[in-house]
Order: structure tokens, then C-alpha cells, then sequence
């Protein structure tokens, strides 16, 4: 039976895989990838929370993580690529560690946390994770990387973004045994917890709060609610330089914020001011791709939609965005054999 990346990507659309394998363990997946017919094109995927791939599909081979390792040793966890993100956060906390409960809810799998440097609400895994093992694709070589190694930087950046030569096997991240959160700096957060700026509370207490906080954004995967069959966050908030920031941003009291690249601006607030409230897309095109009803950043599937409907909505938004304030948004997400 043909499997189609609608079934294996939170937006749920996209065609069909040419040649699906699913890793059993970590050993399976460089076997997985060592045997590799170099003639034919690999994808290799985990929860596909930030891919959208093209209604034709991908005529090749696609390498699902899904092994389930963990091992606990100390302050140190090591996790596979293909454990579930937020089951690796809950495991923690429970295990009384401290330093990933303010991520928790973040769909997807732990071999992501490295490509996106992924972070919410003043966390990012860069600052806890120690080291990486990759798989080398040019030289076929099983390496364990340091975090100096990754090129995190500004913009989620990182030596494996927009490259398949390198794929993460695992990822060991050195947390804290302590009953009490990182000081919480993003305000909402500590806000929610009654705190003040710098405040800490029980990792669990945290997690309680970030996952109330993240459902009420629709930001918590539930097969239920349509504002969650997305990718997150579908664009990136554009970087630009401080003196080139458009006049009608100041004007409107638009956020701004001090970038190393210059000054970074809002997305949200850019398609929200540019004519595309919260939930619309109802009566553009077939209905069938909006934005979420919770907040405009995130572009969904009400149903139906196809992966050219979700780039043609988006192009869509884009070309209001731009047709506005001159800015072009690009997209967040990974696009495979589609565009706009």
C-alpha cells in the first residue's frame, strides 16, 4: 500500500513515498542509511511537524526515525532522533531534572532540536545540549559532535539547516538535578506562574503552564483541532537592516526588536496589519487552508487541502505582506518539491 506524506506530516498533506523505511533502532538507522542506493534521492524525516512536501511526493527513499532509545545516566540523557519530542520532556521532569520543561509541547522529534536549535519561551536546547552523533553521508563516518561544532547562532541557525549531508542519530543533552526551573525571563511564562522577571518554580509546575499556554494557541498537536494540523510557526520573522525598517512599522507602533543582523520584526504582526486577521481564509480560494483562528503565523489544514493549496495560500499572504510594507516573508518550514 502506498503511503503518502499526508499520513506522516502534522500539516497532513503531500503525495506519495517512493520507498519508505522506518528506523527500529539506532543501529538500524546507520545500517538504514550506510545501505542507501546513492542512485536514488533520500529524505530522511522525524515527526514532519515542520515539512510540507508536494502533492507529487518524493520519488525516492524516506528514512523515518522512530527508534526509541533513551538512557538516563546522572544529569545526562541521551535520546535517539526518533523519540518523541514531548515525551522525552515529560520523562525528564519526572525524573526530577531541570533545563527542557518551558519546551514542552513542541511537536516533534529530538533529532529536530539540533536543526532548529529549537526553542520557546527563553529556552533553546542549544544552551543544555553537550554533544550530537551524526551519520556523514559524503564519507560514511559515524561522528560525535560537540555542541561548538553545531554553528548555532541567531535565527535557529545551525550547520544542518538547508543540507542532507549530515543525519543525527542521537543527542545528549546535560540538564540539572534540581526541584526549581532556569530563571523564566519570557513574560508571558512567569506571568502565568504569578512571578516576577527571574523567578524559578518546579519544573512541573512550568511544563503545566507552557502546555496550558501553547493548547490556547493551538499550538499543541490534537487531531481534534484543525488550528493544529500546521507546522508551527509557517514564516520567519525577517531580519532587516535598522535603517532600512519601514516607516509604516513605526507608525502603527509595530515590534522591533535589536538583532545582531539589524532589527527583527514580527511576522505575526506584519500579516495581521496587512489585512489578514486571525482565521482568514475562509472565503479565499477553496476554504480549505487558513490561518489558525488562535494567531496569524501559522498557516492550516481545515480539511481536505492539498500541499498546492497550503503554497498558493502562502504565496498569497506572502504577496499581501510584501505588496504592504515591501518585505518578502520566507518561509520557516522545510519545502520539499513544492514552492512559493
Amino acid at each position: 500500500m502506498t503511503v503518502t506524506f499526508a499520513e506522516l506530516t502534522t500539516m497532513r498533506v503531500g503525495g506519495p513515498i517512493g520507498r519508505l523505511e522506518i528506523t527500529e533502532s539506532t543501529g538500524h538507522a546507520v545500517d538504514l542509511l550506510r545501505a542507501h542506493d546513492e542512485r536514488r534521492p533520500l529524505l530522511v524525516i522525524g515527526g514532519g511537524s515542520n515539512l510540507v512536501v508536494g502533492d507529487e511526493g518524493f520519488d525516492g527513499t524516506v528514512i523515518k526515525m522512530a527508534s526509541p532509545e533513551v538512557d538516563l545516566d546522572g544529569e545526562r540523557v541521551t535520546a535517539s532522533a526518533g523519540v518523541d519530542w514531548d515525551s522525552l520532556v515529560e520523562l525528564t521532569v519526572a525524573e526530577g531534572l531541570s533545563g527542557l520543561e518551558a519546551l514542552s509541547g513542541i511537536p516533534g522529534t529530538v533529532g529536530g532540536t539540533p536543526v532548529q536549535n529549537v526553542g520557546a519561551y527563553g529556552y533553546l536546547t542549544g544552551e543544555v545540549l553537550e554533544s550530537v552523533t551524526v551519520f556523514d553521508r559524503q564519507t560514511g563516518a559515524v561522528e560525535r559532535w560537540g555542541v561548538q561544532r553545531c554553528g548555532f547562532g541567531p535565527h535557529r541557525q545551525s550547520v544542518f539547516k538547508h543540507t542532507d549531508r549530515w543525519a543525527i542519530i542521537d543527542v545528549t543533552y546535560r540538564l540539572r538535578r534540581s526541584d526549581q526551573s532556569l530563571p523564566l525571563t519570557y513574560e508571558v511564562l512567569y506571568q502565568a506562574l504569578g512571578l516576577e522577571k527571574g523567578g524559578t518554580a518546579k519544573p512541573a509546575d512550568v511544563r503545566d503552564a507552557v502546555l496550558q499556554i501553547r493548547r490556547g494557541r493551538g499550538m499543541v498537536l490534537d487531531p481534534a483541532d484543525h488550528d493544529t494540523w500546521s507546522v508551527g510557526s509557517f514564516f520567519v520573522n525577517p531580519v532587516v537592516p535598522a535603517d532600512t525598517v519601514p516607516a509604516k512599522v513605526f507608525e502603527r507602533g509595530g515590534p522591533a526588536y535589536p538583532d545582531p543582523e539589524g532589527t527583527k520584526l514580527s511576522a505575526a504582526w506584519l500579516i495581521q496589519t496587512s489585512g489578514f486577521p486571525r482565521g482568514y481564509g475562509g472565503e479565499w480560494g477553496n476554504g480549505r487552508v487558513t490561518l489558525s483562528s488562535r494567531h496569524t503565523l501559522a498557516i492550516t489544514n481545515r480539511g481536505g487541502a492539498t500541499a498546492t493549496d497550503v503554497v498558493r495560500f502562502a504565496a498569497h499572504v506572502a504577496d499581501g505582506v510584501e505588496a504592504e510594507y515591501g518585505l518578502r516573508l520566507t518561509p520557516e518550514c522545510d519545502l520539499v518539491n513544492c514552492s512559493f
